[in-house]
C-alpha cells in the first residue's frame, strides 16, 4: 500500500489577519473620502453658467456586506432633466436646435477612481 505523508511548518497567522482583515471589510473605510474628493473633482469641472448644477454634487455609499458601491449624484433637475447629464451629452432645444455635450464628469472623476482601485488593491495586499 502506498502511504501519504503531510509535514507542515510554521503557523496561519498571516492568514488568520488577512481572513480578519477582510471579513471586516475595512479596505471599504476610505469610499467616503474617495467620494468627498469625487465631489470636489466634479464640482471643479462642471461647466459654470448659474454655479447650481457644480453645487449640486453629491455621493452616496452603499454596501450589503458582499458588494460596495460608491454613487456620484448630481441634484440639479429642471423639468425633470438632470442638468448634469444634459451638459455631458448633449441635448435638443425647444427650437429645433441641438446643444452639444462636453465630457467633463470622466476626465474629472477618472484620478479619483484611479486611487480608490489602487488603495484598495493596497489594502487587500497588506492585509
Amino acid at each position: 500500500m502506498a502511504s501519504v505523508s503531510i509535514s507542515h511548518k510554521g503557523d496561519f497567522r498571516n492568514m488568520e489577519t488577512f481572513l480578519k482583515t477582510v471579513s471586516e471589510q475595512r479596505m471599504f473605510d476610505s469610499l467616503s473620502s474617495f467620494g468627498a474628493k469625487g465631489v470636489s473633482a466634479l464640482s471643479a469641472a462642471t461647466p459654470v453658467n448659474s454655479g447650481k448644477t457644480a453645487s449640486s454634487w453629491d455621493y452616496e455609499v452603499s454596501g450589503d456586506g458582499q458588494n460596495w458601491t460608491l454613487t456620484w449624484t448630481n441634484s440639479n433637475v429642471n423639468k425633470g432633466v438632470n442638468i448634469a447629464i444634459i451638459l455631458q451629452y448633449g441635448h435638443g432645444t425647444g427650437t429645433g436646435g441641438y446643444v452639444q455635450g462636453q465630457d467633463y464628469i470622466n476626465p474629472a472623476i477618472q484620478s479619483v477612481i484611479d486611487d480608490l482601485i489602487n488603495t484598495v488593491w493596497k489594502a487587500v495586499q497588506n492585509a
